[in-house]
């Protein structure tokens, strides 16, 4: 399968070098120099994947990736920078980024980045075959098809993270997962200075969909541990799947 990536980045050597390696993955890159002219077309065009510098002329990167994020479509993104604190790496995956790439950087690193993410695309985009298209547990209601989420009927909004981390508990109720598993499964990535990335999506996921965040019913914490989704035996109601 073809897949389209868009590349903002101001420098054509590591733009030639991205395009190189890309191709034999079967992608078909375009190469945009300017912020501006690239978030247009990110909101624009269809692509699979963004690979995007940090500072690219006309529109900061992190003003690109937050605005990609606000809208509907959920398209993964790298983020690449020559800022390599931890500030700096938390801030372009809390704005929505799916990787953050260190430069200088091996152009094989990407390229496995760039695999990670096209596994666990793929693997949220198909359900399994015995998987109905919504799932219910008490009074919220998942449409894995539409991307849709839903509590006591009302719409809740998430961002396609929210929506992964969701999902991925919600098909393993009982099952408890340690940061870093979360972090290998939904991020496609395993790196413990990244742990924290879990536990605020995860707070921020509460707050949408605990009645009481601060006493959670859905996403219960395991201490020393992890983290599970509440089991059927433990609802009153117990598990109903609509057809």
């Amino acid at each position: 399968m073809l897949r389209q990536v868009l590349v903002i980045e101001d420098d054509d050597g590591i733009a030639e070098q991205i395009n190189a390696q890309l191709s034999l993955m079967s992608c078909k890159v375009k190469h945009v120099h300017d912020g501006r002219v690239g978030l247009v077309e990110a909101v624009s065009g269809s692509y699979d994947l963004l690979i995007l510098d940090m500072a690219p002329p006309a529109i900061d990167g992190l003003e690109i990736c937050r605005r990609i994020r606000g809208s509907e479509r959920y398209m993964p993104i790298i983020m690449l920078s020559s800022r390599s604190t931890e500030l700096d790496h938390v801030l372009g995956l809390e704005l929505g980024a799916d990787h953050y790439v260190t430069k200088p950087f091996s152009v094989l690193e990407l390229v496995a980045r760039t695999k990670a993410i096209f596994r666990l695309v793929d693997r949220l985009a198909i359900a399994p075959s015995d998987e109905p298209g919504t799932i219910r547990f008490k009074n919220l209601k998942i449409n894995v098809q539409r991307h849709e989420v839903t509590i006591g009927g009302k719409p809740v909004d998430l961002t396609a993270k929210e929506f992964q981390l969701l999902l991925y508990f919600a098909r393993s109720p009982g099952r408890v997962y340690t940061r870093g598993q979360l972090l290998d499964q939904v991020w496609g990535y395993n790196h413990s200075g990244y742990e924290h990335t879990v536990n605020s999506h995860i707070n921020r996921l509460r707050a949408k969909i605990e009645e009481n965040p601060y006493e959670p019913e859905y996403i219960q914490t395991i201490w020393g541990v992890g983290y599970k989704f509440r089991e059927q035996e433990q609802w009153d109601a117990g598990l109903r799947q609509a057809a």
